[in-house]
């Protein structure tokens, strides 16, 4: 007799730019088997795909304007309908505490994973970073530097750092980060399913991210 099917484990992943989140997550993805849902590729999908809700939520981008956040719930929650029997981890959503709500009156998650790394290391990692404007390549000074400092690998081209990637703007886009991330912590905690994980580097936060998710899902059955 089959063992019964182990119950799908839903996950919300938060953090801010250059926290890591996206490091960690593909790692959560690989090693727990999870579907990864990230909301700014799902919506640069459906706007690919000429979707109902992709058209609506572009008419808002190509004026400049934020995706109300009916809009970005709707699109969320119709493809999370999809995965009722998977485990998955959502990435990049909810930006907002309305969003949160919405959402949590649809899909209740067992965790919501915060990640809470120091302003300042933020900050130094994205000072570092430097770009060959042309092609897109991005560098990184402390983890993956040009061959010459300041000079394309492929072209010889300068590089430049880019406006708002300089400190200053760096730290206004953690402070508005800071304002609107607090309520969604809020929210969560108070249902009893924020997780947060605290450290500097990437490497230091994922084998206790490991540990407690190791805990948490349950093995798959045959």
């Amino acid at each position: 007799m089959c063992a019964a099917r182990a119950k799908a484990f839903r996950a919300i992943i938060l953090g801010a730019p250059a926290s890591g989140k996206g490091t960690i997550s593909s790692r959560i993805v690989r090693d727990f088997k999870m579907k990864h849902l990230s909301g700014g590729d799902l919506l640069r999908s459906q706007i690919s795909a000429k979707t109902d809700v992709g058209l609506m939520a572009k008419t808002f981008m190509d004026k400049g304007a934020l995706v109300p956040d009916d809009v970005m719930s709707t699109l969320i929650i119709n493809e999370l309908a999809l995965l009722k029997q998977h485990s998955w981890l959502l990435d990049g959503f909810p930006r907002t505490l309305k969003q949160a709500e919405t959402l949590h009156q649809q899909e209740h998650a067992d965790v919501v994973i915060s990640l809470d790394v120091p302003e300042e290391e933020i900050v130094q990692r994205i000072a570092g970073r430097w770009t060959h404007i042309s092609s897109g390549r991005v560098y990184n000074t402390e983890f993956n530097p040009p061959k010459v400092p300041g000079i394309d690998d492929v072209t010889g081209e300068k590089l430049i750092q880019r406006d708002d990637d300089k400190p200053e703007a760096v730290r206004k886009r953690l402070q508005t980060y800071e304002a609107n991330i607090k309520p969604i912590l809020d929210y969560y905690h108070h249902h009893g399913v924020l997780k947060l994980f605290k450290g500097r580097f990437t490497n230091e936060i994922w084998p206790k991210v490991h540990e407690f998710l190791s805990e948490k899902i349950p093995p798959k059955s045959n």
